[in-house]
């Protein structure tokens, strides 16, 4: 490469930005990031061809935009850059969304629907998919406790880029944005008799401890997901979809539709 080729200039603010910066791995990250506003910074992939003929399949709103984004680099340089390279050949860097308008999104009230609260959640896929749901519920956002970062890009990748669609912020168990607290407890009331309001925090533990005593202690009301006897727990994920869509079929409840 030259010193005015297009991919040299790529490479350079890659490395400028790679500190601090989100990854966004794959296709379908990019996608979704950039349907939702996320400011892109370098776009790379080893296949240019490749990602605009399935971006025509599949987004054909962006095909243009991409088109004038991506930049084509070899897959060994790609390879550098990147844990490993996503199937579809495509790597871009993104700043965050920003905290303080993450913030005062949760903590703003009446909240059209509700805030989705991991406990100190251990598996980064699981956010991921849980960002997801939460962002195709029209969830108001995801909030973690905890140690991991909900924006580690193993997270992001799970979330196919949809942390950019609702508001992902990782917070003290005693700084929870407003509003009564939902806790998914198995000694709790059966979900299917209970209305879940639009401001409720929706608290969820991790698959093996549970929400926490202090969470537990300080919840307005415990709810349980049906469940087969002798089976021990849902995945995390999975418990997520089912609050979330008894919240959108119970009184209140404004789940978005298709189309």
């Amino acid at each position: 490469m030259t010193q005015d080729d297009p991919g040299t200039a790529a490479l350079r603010r890659w490395a400028a930005d790679a500190p601090g910066a989100v990854l966004l791995d794959g296709f379908h990250a990019l996608k979704h990031a950039l349907r939702f506003g996320a400011p892109v910074g370098p776009a790379l992939t080893s296949d240019k061809a490749s990602v605009l003929a399935l971006s025509a399949d599949l987004a054909g709103d962006l095909t243009d935009t991409l088109d004038d984004l991506l930049v084509e680099v070899p897959a060994a340089t790609l390879r550098e850059l990147v844990p490993r390279i996503h199937p579809t050949g495509v790597a871009a860097l993104a700043a965050r969304r920003d905290r303080r308008t993450n913030l005062d999104t949760l903590a703003r009230r009446p909240r059209p629907a509700p805030v989705v609260v991991l406990d100190n959640p251990r598996n980064l896929g699981n956010v991921g998919a849980v960002v997801r749901l939460a962002a195709g519920f029209g969830a108001t956002g995801v909030v973690t406790t905890g140690d991991i970062d909900p924006w580690h890009p193993n997270a992001v990748r799970s979330g196919a880029g949809l942390h950019y669609a609702t508001a992902v912020e990782r917070l003290p168990a005693d700084e929870l944005p407003p509003g009564p607290l939902y806790v998914l407890d198995p000694e709790g009331d059966d979900i299917r008799g209970v209305p879940l309001p639009d401001d409720a925090l929706l608290v969820f533990g991790s698959e093996r401890h549970g929400v926490s005593a202090e969470l537990r202690g300080r919840a307005d009301r415990l709810v349980a997901l049906p469940m087969r006897p002798q089976v021990s727990s849902y995945n995390l994920a999975t418990s997520v979809a089912m609050a979330l869509f008894h919240w959108g079929g119970s009184e209140g409840g404004a789940a978005p539709t298709a189309g």
